[in-house]
């Protein structure tokens, strides 16, 4: 009886998972979210000479010289580099809670193509090192404003299943005095 149950329970959760990732159409399906075309997502993936970090990664991209881990970056940004919760071409995506309270990832923005969709340029994104180029970055926070985010998984060819915090976006330029930003803390 116990045995059953569980392969009734198993069974009904792989058909739940398998109904989430796509649709026979290549499409990335979801009720709250658009569908997304496989064909429309495709960013490259590359494997440099050593293992790069997001920081190192981000810092040459970008222009914006601010040194410590990722999860550091938005309070350094305070004051020296404009700040804002609207991604501008060759700003940095500051993610935070990436892998733990503490941590965070860094990305270039390299392209706008929406209100809630970007590309951008980051090293480190699945911890192996690698370069990932053109990935594209879903708006799913509720209120359009770019606190949450979710990235395609080239690897897989689907939108990733897990929500990011956002903190903004650094740069490009200098701070000029007034940030356009709202607090998120």
């Amino acid at each position: 009886m116990v045995g059953s149950l569980r392969f009734a329970v198993a069974a009904a959760l792989s058909l739940a998972l398998c109904a989430c990732a796509s649709s026979p159409d290549g499409t990335f399906q979801s009720k709250r979210y658009a569908s997304i075309p496989r064909h429309e997502a495709p960013g490259t993936i590359s494997t440099p000479n050593r293992p790069l970090q997001c920081v190192p990664y981000a810092r040459e991209r970008s222009g914006v010289e601010l040194f410590g881990d990722a999860g550091s970056w938005w309070d350094l940004a305070a004051g020296h580099y404009a700040r804002s919760n609207q991604p501008e071409l060759g700003s940095v995506l500051v993610l935070t809670g990436y892998a733990g309270p503490h941590r965070g990832h860094l990305a270039v923005v390299s392209a706008i193509e929406s209100d809630r969709r970007i590309r951008v340029d980051h090293a480190n994104w699945m911890n192996d090192g690698r370069i990932y180029k053109d990935d594209l970055v879903v708006d799913v926070s509720p209120e359009n404003d770019w606190s949450e985010v979710r990235v395609w998984d080239e690897r897989d060819s689907v939108l990733g299943v897990r929500t990011y915090l956002v903190q903004g976006f650094i740069g490009p330029g200098q701070d000029s005095g007034s940030e356009r930003v709202a607090s998120r803390d």
